[in-house]
């Protein structure tokens, strides 16, 4: 196949899951994190063993200068990628009232920024090589909202606008931009998570990691060609 995705924040939950089930179906992975990439050298081990090719690449994604400098000496160095998952991104938490500056900068500037960040080095080589996959994490919290989220829900929201717009600038050069919407997802992140959360779920059960990387790895697909500027929802029935 010899296609290669990079797909951020890939050290843990949804970004591993994805990782692993890629790999397994033959894609060559970039990971990516923040800091020292031998947090990853466990991961990009197993995904070597599934017979396929992985590399690591490090920056903070809030910092413009250093994600464009990671992106493109690496595009420099290997190539224009196949795909793009963009799924690294953060949660601070707190009603509106209490809400400080910081929490609301830090969130906008790693998921909404971030966006911008990775994707502005990478998409004329894209464009260039015209063909490819792009994919955003959003969230249900951006397609309904969630209390104590606001700072949250509008970057899940933003990233949505962000992505349809990009969508129609690109699809003449076979270059689709989805985002999936993924609801309560069983990671370190849900673990506190109370029961009655779940016991508000139709399906009265939290989401697993490979059920929203089994959808990525149809969207990267030749099969999803003619899908673009969509929102797939992974929830469980939680938002219809």
């Amino acid at each position: 196949m010899n296609k290669w995705i990079l797909i951020t924040g890939s050290s843990r939950g949804i970004g591993r899951e994805t990782a692993l089930y890629l790999a397994e179906n033959g894609y060559n992975i970039v990971l990516h994190c923040s800091k020292n990439t031998s947090r990853l050298d466990s991961l990009k081990e197993q995904i070597i063993q599934k017979g396929v090719e992985a590399r690591t690449v490090a920056f903070d994604i809030k910092n413009r200068e250093e994600t464009e400098h990671a992106l493109i000496t690496d595009i420099e160095k290997n190539g224009i990628y196949y795909g793009i998952v963009l799924n690294a991104g953060i949660a601070k938490d707190n009603p509106f009232p209490a809400m400080e500056d910081k929490e609301w900068d830090d969130v906008l500037d790693t998921n909404l920024g971030g966006f911008y960040n990775v994707l502005k080095p990478i998409i004329m080589p894209l464009i260039q090589q015209k063909r490819g996959r792009i994919i955003v994490m959003s969230s249900i919290s951006g397609q309904c909202g969630n209390r104590g989220q606001v700072n949250y829900s509008a970057s899940k929201a933003g990233l949505i606008g962000a992505a349809k717009a990009l969508s129609q600038e690109v699809a003449k050069r076979k270059i689709t931009v989805n985002c999936i919407a993924p609801g309560i997802i069983e990671t370190d992140m849900t673990e506190e998570l109370p029961e009655e959360a779940v016991k508000q779920i139709p399906m009265r059960r939290m989401g697993s990691g490979k059920e929203v990387a089994s959808l990525v790895n149809y969207l990267l697909s030749e099969d999803a060609g003619y899908i673009t500027g969509q929102v797939i929802a992974v929830n469980g029935g939680l938002y219809l």
